[in-house]
């Protein structure tokens, strides 16, 4: 078994692709000429989006859409930097809405916490150890 990929279901594609750029640094791998399905090379896992529609294709039943939430969901993306304050300072400059500000945990990380415009929880933190 191998841990291949995430993905998270947003409004709009290109748009999450876009802040995940801007926000994060990471590279876009491609977006499906749909505009429903998209990918960014982020390491050995690709965090992927897809659109609400394609969601509502999988998953009859329905789903839980971060963007309409007022809280968090229950799940992160967790992003490490050796420097959390840069990476935090400029996710907020990009539009994320911060949540928690770096803070030193008693392991020895910092970690931070922001909320991008689609709805995403993400941690920015330190290594462990590091």
């Amino acid at each position: 078994m191998k841990f291949g990929y995430t993905i998270v279901y947003v409004p709009d594609v290109a748009q999450s692709l876009q802040f995940f750029e801007q926000a994060f640094g990471f590279q876009r791998k491609f977006l499906h000429e749909s505009g429903t399905y998209g990918e960014l090379l982020t390491g050995d896992t690709t965090l992927s989006f897809a659109a609400h529609e394609l969601a509502a294709s999988n998953f009859p039943q329905g789903h839980v859409a971060a963007s309409e939430s007022a809280k968090p969901l229950g799940m992160e993306l967790g992003f490490v930097t050796d420097d959390v304050k840069a990476a935090h300072d400029r996710a907020v400059a990009a539009g994320a809405s911060e949540l928690t500000p770096p803070t030193s945990k008693p392991w020895g990380q910092v970690v931070s916490y922001v909320r991008c415009p689609d709805g995403t929880l993400v941690e920015l933190c330190s290594p462990i150890g590091g």
